[in-house]
């Protein structure tokens, strides 16, 4: 008998639990730091377009069978499948309206566009799953590094003049909003997006670090983070040193190493036993600053596209 599915828009604060524990539950515990964490969960549906663009799909006895969000920041669909409810219709649900909320929400140009998502290269039924459903991989990954903090940490070398210090509190939000989009040349990152990051439960301003340059301006940052709901259900003691980026006026001066050096060691300080950074394949520059203060290869991230075409 084929199961039926009810779904609904998100509603508030114990639909984000519910989604939570649906991640929670399905994961496994080596896997849950993978994108979207907790955490993330936490900071999307801060964002009034992110609560907008949330659906959640529940089986007949009233059970969270299924989560999708749009970022429409991203063209990003990030969803979750209970395993009762893998590789059945719902997915095909999720899918045809997350393709409806791309459309109707944000390209009505008719210009090709593509809706994003992404899963572990290991992860086969994943993969098959999405294939089925037209999303094609695409050659960039995201490359998840790990690095032990039992090991040396040495002391960061700042260029002469330049200096660290922790951002001081959400009077500073436009000026990290505009470092970080220099940084990476996008405008993904907003001051609504940075205020929900800052006003989560495990953001410790101490550890959100800004390199400044001998006048005065802000020329990179490393956004450094302890999980401790995922890490009491992992059962491990990890950190993040991710994101790290600089200006592009300030490049090529050892800022990313000496920042994520300074992050290491106050991770390392509050009993953290191993940090962990992403970045993209592409961003080869990224990927020698983090193995150079240790930073190894943990695992793969894929990430698929689907053509959608505007209305």
């Amino acid at each position: 008998m084929m199961t039926t599915y009810t779904s609904q828009p998100y509603a508030g604060t114990a639909d984000l639990q519910a989604m939570i524990d649906l991640l929670l539950a399905v994961r496994p515990a080596a896997h849950l730091a993978d994108y979207p964490g907790v955490g993330d969960l936490r900071e999307l549906l801060e964002l009034p377009e992110s609560r907008v663009n949330t659906r959640l799909w529940h089986d007949a006895r009233g059970q969270l069978a299924a989560f999708a969000i749009v970022d429409l920041s991203r063209d990003n669909m990030l969803f979750e499948v209970a395993p009762h409810a893998f590789g059945g219709e719902i997915e095909a649900q999720m899918i045809a309206w997350s393709v409806e909320r791309l459309r109707d929400a944000e390209h009505e140009s008719g210009e090709p566009v593509t809706l994003d998502t992404c899963c572990r290269d290991d992860n086969t039924a994943r993969t098959a799953l999405l294939e089925r459903h037209g999303f094609v991989p695409q050659v960039s990954r995201t490359l998840r590094m790990m690095r032990p903090l039992d090991e040396p940490i040495p002391a960061p070398r700042l260029p002469s003049g330049f200096s660290v210090r922790h951002v001081a509190g959400e009077r500073e939000v436009e000026a990290y909003v505009a470092l970080h989009r220099a940084a990476f040349g996008t405008e993904n990152m907003t001051v609504d997006y940075r205020l929900a990051i800052m006003r989560a439960p495990d953001y410790d301003p101490e550890l959100d670090l800004i390199a400044i340059a001998p006048d005065g301006t802000w020329a990179g940052f490393c956004v450094c983070q302890i999980n401790r709901e995922e890490n009491a259900r992992t059962g491990r003691n990890e950190g993040w040193t991710d994101p790290v980026g600089t200006h592009p006026e300030f490049r090529q001066r050892g800022l990313a190493r000496a920042l994520l050096l300074t992050g290491l060691s106050l991770l390392k300080q509050r009993g953290v036993d191993a940090a962990l950074l992403g970045t993209s394949s592409a961003n080869v520059v990224m990927q020698r600053a983090a193995e150079s203060v240790g930073f190894r290869p943990l695992s793969t991230i894929v990430w698929f596209s689907k053509p959608i075409f505007g209305t």
